[in-house]
Formats: structure tokens, C-alpha cells, sequence
């Protein structure tokens, strides 16, 4: 039976741990560049900038979401942004996302949120396939990232 739970500070390893897998999984360890000290912080003070949700099967955590609030002016809403939504190897295809994501959808609708976006790689036919099929819409837009460490001035 799969479980799905709100994520607390006493998880922060796991859910470290996890942040770890997906990146692996994508080959972007280096990208990690946050540590537990930084997500308990960030995630788990009076006002948290994140949230998670953790799949359990058993006890043990196999899967998470994780995700922060946002606002669109362009939809005058609120909205659940989707950072990542993540299944160890050994758990895929026992429903496991498909539960985080309907949790996903209780939990909106409980707080009048009516929207979540995220972002999915084109390449990711697998993901595109599974989104499309919880009856999510994929846009064109492509999404720019500036990292304003790394600017380069003239």
C-alpha cells in the first residue's frame, strides 16, 4: 500500500538523499548545490520557501514531489509550482507518481488552488506520456535560466 505524507524537518536526509537520485538519474549531480543545513532552513523555519511530499511503501520512503507556492498574474491565481516529482528505480510502474500526484491535486484543491505547472525535458517521452495521461496540457514555451553569479559584464 502506498502512503503519501507532508515531508517534515526529521526527513531532511531522506528527502536530501532523494534530491540526490533524481539528479543522478538526469547526470546533473554537480547541479546540487544545497545541503540539508540550507533545506531546513529554507524549507522547515515559520516560513517555509518549500515543500515536499513523501511516497511510502512499508515504511520506506520511495518517492517524493517537491514544490514551492506562486502567483500568476497572467491566470489572476495562485498556483502550485512542481519542482520535482521523483520515483526510485526499484519502485517505477507500481503507481507511485501517479499517487504523489493525485495528492498533489487533493492538497491544491483543500487550499482553493485550482493550478500546478512544472517543467518536463522534451526528451522525456515517458514523463510527457504519464503527464498527459493525469489530462495535463504541455506548452511550447521554452524556459531561460540566468544565473546572476555567472554574469559576465562588458
Amino acid at each position: 500500500m502506498i502512503k503519501i505524507r507532508e515531508a517534515t524537518k526529521n526527513d531532511i536526509n531522506t528527502l536530501y538523499n532523494l534530491i540526490l537520485g533524481i539528479a543522478k538519474y538526469h547526470n546533473q549531480e554537480k547541479s546540487v548545490v544545497t545541503n540539508t543545513e540550507e533545506m531546513l532552513r529554507s524549507g522547515f523555519d515559520k516560513n517555509p520557501k518549500f515543500g515536499a511530499l513523501l511516497a511510502e511503501i512499508n515504511s520506506e520512503v520511495v518517492g517524493y514531489l517537491s514544490y514551492t507556492w506562486n502567483y500568476s498574474i497572467w491566470n489572476g491565481c495562485d498556483y502550485m509550482n512542481l519542482d520535482d516529482l521523483y520515483v526510485t528505480s526499484e519502485y517505477r510502474g507500481q503507481k507511485v507518481g501517479l499517487h504523489l500526484m493525485r495528492y498533489a491535486q487533493d492538497f491544491c484543491a483543500d487550499k482553493g488552488i485550482n493550478l500546478i505547472r512544472w517543467e518536463v525535458q522534451k526528451d522525456n517521452i515517458k514523463a510527457i506520456k504519464f503527464y498527459n495521461k493525469l489530462g495535463a496540457k504541455m506548452t511550447e514555451k521554452g524556459i531561460f535560466r540566468w544565473n546572476l553569479k555567472e554574469i559576465i559584464t562588458e
